[in-house]
């Protein structure tokens, strides 16, 4: 750990209250709010969803410029920025007077998110603790999924309270009232700790110089697999509840098995985090993609098998971050590591913001029986790059 800064703990649980509240703030806003702010203005219900797929595409776009940054001067500057970045955009939507400025206000909180979300503080923790990042990273995520259990019910009761744009005025002022101080003071001091510092030591080694010769075909698979993970993650948490009333439950049902998404993927995110020491990486990319495989092939299956569907798909997007996080770190080494998760994370986030909207067209056209088949495809087409990449990366790291 570098001298003068926290320990990873207190880092962690500051940045993870940040995390909360950027996810709930950002990602999971349209949920509670989007209906209601349809039902004041008039505007589009799709239009007032799709802020969610601008910020996104806004937040892929700028992520490698994000990620060179964190690698020059550290997290903090751009850290502390997302929650400036947050408040400003958050407000503008409470402030839309048209639709027109509800998608610019969108654009703002994209730059947020682009700065701010997993993908940056993933950056801003490797450079800050080098190879000892991974488990900070996957402590980190623990509290990323507890976002919608906190903030639908939060959004919903101010929404009673305050109104739609009251609610945005309200987690504007907690960025910068409490994210925003949290941030500055989890991040202080030096920026970086020692590139060799090992976390794991089954893995842990000097900037793995060995992935030179095979870097390019690593980082296209790496960036083609997250990009695929997240393309059918974001369908599937958009429309899940539809998945599920087509398989035969009804709304309560669905709702109530839907629940179980969240406590799946925290619960795959604590094994990991008591036991991803002692195994590298790439295992748990594999875990979660075949993970994801299964629970999209089950959702196609018997309706008595749907609650396992769920839990086991969960369980694999849940662990999807932690390796999004920690294998390129531990494929590329901590000095690299912020810049090259820039480049990795600007496809997914893309893929991400566009995704929704595929599904929803393939819903439409295709039906549901044949969008769950592939999305199966995919998935297990994933399983296999996976598996590719793994055998490419324990190649280039055994070679002197």
């Amino acid at each position: 750990m570098p001298a003068g800064t926290h320990s990873p703990f207190i880092t962690v649980i500051c940045l993870g209250a940040v995390q909360i509240l950027a996810w709930g703030s950002s990602f999971y806003f349209p949920a509670v709010l989007a209906a209601p702010i349809a039902a004041d203005t008039g505007w589009p219900l799709s239009a007032i969803v799709g802020g969610v797929s601008v910020g996104l595409l806004v937040g892929g776009l700028i992520s490698p410029k994000v990620g060179t940054l964190i690698g020059r001067h550290g997290g903090r500057p751009m850290l502390a920025a997302s929650s400036l970045l947050f408040a400003a955009g958050l407000a503008g939507i409470g402030l839309a007077p048209s639709l027109a400025y509800y998608l610019a206000a969108w654009v703002v909180v994209g730059l947020g998110m682009g700065a701010g979300l997993y993908d940056a503080v993933f950056a801003a923790l490797g450079k800050r603790y080098g190879q000892g990042a991974r488990g900070p990273i996957t402590q980190l995520t623990l509290f990323g999924g507890f976002a919608s259990t906190v903030c639908w019910p939060l959004s919903a009761f101010l929404l009673e309270a305050v109104g739609w744009r009251g609610t945005c005025f309200v987690y504007a002022a907690l960025h910068l009232a409490l994210a925003l101080p949290l941030q500055l003071y989890a991040m202080r001091g030096p920026t970086e700790s020692a590139p060799d510092a090992p976390a794991v030591p089954v893995i842990a080694s000097p900037e793995p110089a060995t992935t030179a010769r095979h870097e390019t075909q690593i980082l296209i698979l790496l960036a083609l697999i997250l990009s695929i993970a997240a393309g059918i993650g974001s369908i599937v948490v958009v429309h899940l509840l539809i998945v599920l009333q087509a398989r035969g439950l009804d709304f309560t049902a669905a709702v109530a098995l839907g629940t179980l998404f969240g406590p799946a993927q925290v619960g795959a995110r604590v094994v990991e985090s008591l036991f991803g020491a002692r195994y590298h990486p790439r295992f748990t990319l594999i875990a979660s993609v075949a993970l994801m495989a299964i629970g999209l092939l089950l959702l196609t299956s018997a309706p008595a098998i749907l609650a396992l569907a769920v839990i086991l798909y969960a369980a694999g997007y849940g662990i999807s971050w932690i390796a999004r996080g920690t294998l390129p770190l531990a494929i590329f080494g901590a000095t690299r590591y912020p810049a090259l998760m820039g480049r990795i994370a600007m496809p997914s986030l893309i893929v991400q913001a566009l995704a929704p909207a595929a599904g929803a067209f393939s819903i439409e056209h295709l039906g549901i029986p044949a969008t769950l088949m592939l999305l199966s495809a995919f998935a297990f087409l994933n399983v296999a790059l996976t598996i590719a990449l793994s055998l490419r990366v324990a190649s280039a790291q055994s070679r002197p």
